[in-house]
């Protein structure tokens, strides 16, 4: 918060940082919490902003749920759950995480998505459905696993396909 602060304003002036967290909202309760802000900003006199910006990025990197954006779904018996990507894979929130290696196949049906786990690594399915509010969000979601999964595997740049003169049928993204 108050790297933000130092980011945004610079050195700590008094007047300049009450007027600005008046303007500003950071949080919630801001209010109450002025003079606290205000007395950690004189803390970090002498910082740039980038290096601000820096310090605010390796606190938030550390935080437990940070990057993880959860997207409503249910299970296969209608339980209400979360489902996120990761770095690591699928993380089903509230029951567990599903790893790149235990996962075979993310195949989407309608507003159903389905994670194929590897015969050896199924607890007692090979096939976790998961059913969300509607096709564009389950696609939406997919879509941000191939994502991931590509990302966090790229090693060198990645070649560009030719695109095909006539229309082509399906996704162009792909999951292996």
């Amino acid at each position: 918060m108050t790297s933000s602060v130092q980011a945004a304003l610079g050195d700590f002036h008094e007047e300049m940082d009450r007027k600005h967290l008046e303007t500003h909202k950071y949080l919630p309760n801001q209010e109450d919490l002025r003079n606290s802000i205000m007395c950690y900003h004189k803390k970090h006199m002498g910082k740039t902003p980038a290096e601000s910006d820096v310090q605010l990025l390796d606190i938030a990197r550390k935080l437990e749920m940070y990057g993880i954006r959860p997207h409503p779904a249910s299970d296969g018996e209608g339980t209400q759950i979360n489902l996120a990507v990761t770095h690591m894979g699928v993380l089903v929130l509230r029951v567990r995480l599903l790893s790149k290696q235990d996962t075979q196949e993310l195949p989407i049906r309608k507003d159903g998505f389905l994670v194929l786990l590897h015969p050896q690594q199924a607890l007692c399915k090979d096939t976790l459905e998961f059913a969300m509010a509607s096709r564009d969000t389950c696609k939406a979601f997919w879509k941000t696993c191939v994502e991931y999964h590509a990302f966090f595997r790229l090693s060198a740049e990645p070649k560009s396909k030719p695109k095909p003169f006539l229309c082509s049928k399906g996704s162009s993204f792909r999951y292996r």
